[in-house]
């Protein structure tokens, strides 16, 4: 993504990190997706959270939870969110190419 798309969504990235942050201790975060990258196909925001505090908690309620938080009327759409332990991510990684694509080629939310 170039840095001028980056610096429309950098502010609401900035507050819905926190927002995530508040609930769970994030040690990674990604934001990719066609809105993200400029790729035409898949979602336009594909997010990636990455949290030992996950462990424990259902997939659908982190996601849930997690998804909740996106205030996709600033963002301009909604987001697919992707929400795992650092074992998982790892593993998902190597399985899905969006969580892949997010983690290398998105906006790092941690930055």
């Amino acid at each position: 993504m170039n840095s001028t798309g980056e610096s429309v969504y950098r502010e609401e990235l900035r507050r819905y990190a926190r927002r995530v942050g508040d609930r769970w201790p994030v040690e990674r975060g990604h934001v990719g997706g066609s809105r993200v990258t400029g790729d035409g196909d898949g979602p336009a925001f594909v997010v990636i959270l990455v949290s030992r505090g996950f462990d424990g908690v259902p997939w659908l309620e982190r996601v849930h939870q997690a998804e909740s938080l996106w205030d996709a009327a600033e963002m301009g759409d909604r987001a697919e969110v992707h929400c795992y332990t650092p074992v998982e991510f790892e593993r998902k990684l190597g399985q899905l190419p969006a969580v892949r694509d997010a983690a290398e080629r998105g906006i790092d939310l941690m930055a």
